[in-house]
């Protein structure tokens, strides 16, 4: 059976059901800053992005300035929700563990966040010291742009051809597929929303799970395809 070189994951909404807290905390500031939205908007039209970039994307669209000092807010805030209330996807734990191909994370949050989650919902055995924060690498981009997913590949030696991403989000998907990687888009966090497959397979996944249970079949699948 062919075997990925790399399999990359997602940690927000992919790994740890992360989502739908930060974007409760980053909606009530947004609406206190003068722009009304509620969670599942963020959630469904902004997850994957920074904070940051969820702020200029508003800005432009609203022309309502932000202050900067939100950024710094919204971090503390989100952190110490996080520590709190962060709990992983059912079912990660045995679907991480029956990847034989090497794994990673690769995500747009910062490795101190993905590092206290992975720690918390007792994760972080399956990904030390293979954690790639796109803050953090070289050229500091974020989703959607591909650098943070080609940055890993390269550490692993990895054909981006035969690397497969997991990702939650359409912004991740694109990152993916701008890296000339395989998506399978993933569904079982509670930031899900109806037509949530249907947005990450428009975006280029190949096809979208919402139980991890269901990878290891799929993965097997794809790569037999790729195979042929």
């Amino acid at each position: 059976m062919p075997q990925p070189d790399l399999v990359i994951f997602d940690c927000d909404g992919v790994l740890v059901d992360s989502e739908i807290i930060a974007a409760r905390v980053e909606a009530e500031l947004i609406t206190e800053a003068g722009f009304e939205i509620g969670a599942e908007e963020i959630a469904e039209t902004y997850a994957g992005l920074t904070f940051k970039d969820i702020m200029m994307a508003i800005e432009e669209k609203a022309n309502i300035p932000f202050q900067a000092s939100m950024i710094i807010r919204a971090e503390e805030l989100v952190d110490r929700k996080l520590r709190s209330d962060v709990r992983a996807i059912d079912g990660v734990h045995q679907a991480v563990a029956a990847i034989t191909a090497p794994h990673c994370i690769c995500s747009n949050s910062r490795s101190e966040r993905i590092t206290f989650m992975l720690d918390k919902v007792r994760l972080l055995p399956l990904f030390q010291g293979r954690i790639f924060s796109a803050l953090e690498t070289p050229t500091k981009k974020t989703k959607p742009a591909p650098d943070v997913f080609l940055y890993a590949a390269e550490k692993f030696k990895a054909n981006p051809a035969n690397t497969f991403v997991i990702e939650d989000s359409a912004h991740g998907v694109q990152g993916a597929r701008a890296a000339g990687m395989r998506v399978i888009g993933f569904t079982g966090a509670s930031h899900s929303y109806p037509g949530h497959a249907d947005a990450l397979t428009e975006a280029g996944a190949e096809t979208a799970i919402s139980r991890w249970s269901d990878l290891k079949g799929v993965l097997a699948a794809l790569s037999e395809w790729s195979d042929a």
